[in-house]
């Protein structure tokens, strides 16, 4: 019995074990439309309500799961419009494979209707592989090294099918000249250093007497071994923000997040060790990192071309990180739980003390510290978290402890405002039996959140539990960047670019049939996560959140830290000032630069 070319791409990814493809409707993809009502809708066709979400929510789906994300949009504006969320999991090496549509191949290069060169578009997002199907042959070597690669180089890549492809009988590679056949699968490995390389790094981390470890997201596999390596080298751990669950935070020694939205703990940890191991991370920010020429380093990550980057490391071993420690480990010396051990931890216990103190400040009307911290012990220790872009991702870095089996993410790298809402989605079909929830500020709720909880009030009832809790930190204010203006630019508030309008969002998502509640006093805070987290339905939780509590630079000092809201709230800062003109204020005085030894304890500094 014949098959056309689009029977054949669904039967292909049903054999990749794909389950669900996340997209939006267009005439350029109508043969793989009407496949899938051919094929009763396997895998799982999940519409968005736009091309650039359907993106966000694969790439949510593929951190979320372990599995490849796959995304399918029209030709023209929809495969642009993917453009943004492939980015994202670009930069965030996930594997994600884009299944776009294309005029017939008789129109092209006719300047016809929706006629986008994608090739040259797609090169850059989908570098590793981009490729256009022109007969029907070429289709089983495509697709599987379009998903092949996605996977073994956790990263975008693009299928390209014209319309009238699509519409063609399938006919099969044939063994013959310039016919490629090709198998499907990838096959488990882990590949670890050579014993000479697994030495030289025993030998630095050996001899160090402070060694400070620093996790990415490409360490999660590897928990037990962590754990192990720090406490046989007397080490604290900070993570990345995309390794944030990594490590459990009731770990004494978890020193949190590190960078422009981390811990202190985490600040000093790196200001004051001699030795460091990175594992799994590509962490950007080399400021945050020892001083060159402090520490000796060592670096393990799985991929070759990320090894060397962010710091002068004296070994380099590319390799899998939970496979690399299992051989490293043998090879190190167990080190005395002394001073170096007792300090971290006395640090990170006092680091979450004063984010409580931070959060039981009051606030006009609300603090969106307390938000967030009231949120940190009534999450299930299985819940799936998301964060947006802007300044709802400092409180999710700040003030959310993972335990148990929780996950997190956000947009780490390319850090785009709007993924928050269609992650949770993805992971939502990653996970239907497990609780999700996304931070995300007013305005990424306006740019996106908002129409996809139209998504979520189409399929929710699909997830064995239905709880997805939206909060929603309304401050009426383009956040993050304001404070980014004041500190980096010295500059006022410009209201015009800045002030966004309040929209009743509860209320928005109770037109939708979704839960809703507005919170607008400190008082209501708790209940209101009390009764999202209770809730038969997925609930929008809006958070009336006040502009003037400031995200204060982990490299400010204790004293700053535990001040700087106190200072807004107890009438010691101008508020109206404050938010609608603007200061350099003191945190232009802590903005990140090469630090300078009177940042040690002792030098103006009770840390």
């Amino acid at each position: 019995m014949s098959i056309k070319v689009s029977d054949y791409v669904l039967n292909r990814l049903r054999e990749w074990d794909v389950d669900h493809v996340f997209g939006y409707a267009g005439d350029g993809i109508n043969g793989l439309l009407a496949a899938w009502g051919r094929a009763g809708n396997k895998p799982r066709f999940v519409q968005a309500r736009h091309e650039e979400m359907a993106a966000f929510e694969a790439v949510g789906y593929a951190k979320f799961s372990g599995k490849v994300g796959v995304c399918a949009a029209t030709s023209g504006p929809g495969a642009i419009h993917l453009l943004n969320g492939l980015y994202d999991a670009k930069l965030d090496h996930v594997p994600v494979v884009a299944i776009v549509g294309q005029t017939n191949r008789s129109a092209m290069g006719g300047s016809y209707q929706q006629e986008v060169d994608l090739a040259a578009l797609y090169k850059d997002v989908a570098s590793e592989f981009c490729e256009t199907v022109t007969v029907p042959e070429q289709l089983p070597n495509v697709l599987d090294r379009a998903l092949r690669t996605a996977y073994a180089r956790h990263t975008v890549t693009a299928v390209i099918i014209p319309a009238d492809v699509q519409e063609l009988e399938y006919s099969a590679p044939t063994h013959a000249f310039k016919m490629v056949p090709s198998s499907l699968g990838v096959g488990h490995y882990a590949p670890v250093p050579s014993d000479e390389d697994l030495h030289h790094a025993a030998e630095v981390l050996n001899a160090g007497e402070k060694v400070a470890i620093l996790v990415g997201q490409g360490a999660r596999g590897a928990r037990s071994e962590i754990e192990h390596a720090a406490d046989t080298l007397a080490a604290g751990v900070a993570k990345a923000l995309l390794g944030k669950d990594v490590l459990p935070d009731d770990l004494p020694y978890v020193t949190g997040s590190i960078g422009l939205l981390g811990a202190r703990p985490s600040y000093e940890m790196m200001r004051d060790c001699d030795t460091l191991l990175v594992m799994g991370s590509s962490f950007p920010y080399t400021q945050f990192l020892p001083d060159f020429g402090q520490a000796r380093a060592v670096q393990i990550d799985v991929d070759p071309y990320m090894i060397g980057l962010r710091y002068p490391f004296e070994v380099n071993l590319v390799g899998d990180a939970a496979g690399t420690l299992k051989r490293l480990l043998p090879q190190l010396k167990a080190k005395k739980h002394g001073k170096w051990r007792r300090t971290i931890e006395q640090n990170t216990s006092r680091w979450w003390d004063v984010m409580q103190r931070r959060a039981a400040v009051d606030a006009d009307p609300v603090n969106p510290e307390y938000v967030v911290h009231a949120l940190d012990d009534l999450l299930p220790e299985n819940a799936v978290l998301a964060a947006d872009s802007g300044s709802a991702a400092n409180w999710y870095a700040r003030h959310l402890r993972m335990r148990g089996a929780m996950r997190g993410s956000l947009s780490g790298t390319l850090a785009t405002m709007g993924p928050g809402v269609p992650y949770v989605i993805g992971a939502k079909f990653a996970h239907p039996d497990r609780p999700a929830l996304a931070v995300v500020g007013d305005g990424a709720m306006q740019m996106n959140g908002m129409a996809e909880l139209i998504t979520a009030s189409k399929y929710w009832r699909d997830w064995s539990d239905p709880r997805l809790v939206v909060a929603v930190l309304n401050n009426q204010d383009l956040n993050q960047v304001t404070w980014e203006m004041r500190a980096m630019e010295g500059a006022p508030q410009f209201v015009p670019s800045q002030s966004i309008p309040d929209v009743r969002y509860a209320d928005f998502a109770r037109s939708l049939g979704l839960g809703g509640a507005r919170v607008e006093e400190p008082g209501g805070v708790r209940e209101a996560w009390q009764k999202a987290l209770a809730a038969d339905r997925p609930f929008v939780i809006d958070f009336r959140t006040d502009p003037a509590v400031p995200p204060i630079p982990p490299h400010a000092t204790w004293d700053q830290i535990e001040a700087a809201a106190s200072a807004v709230v107890h009438g010691d800062v101008d508020r109206t000032a404050m938010v609608r003109q603007g200061v350099k204020s003191k945190i232009q005085e802590m903005l990140p630069g090469r630090r300078h030894r009177d940042d040690r304890p002792g030098a103006g500094d009770e840390g």
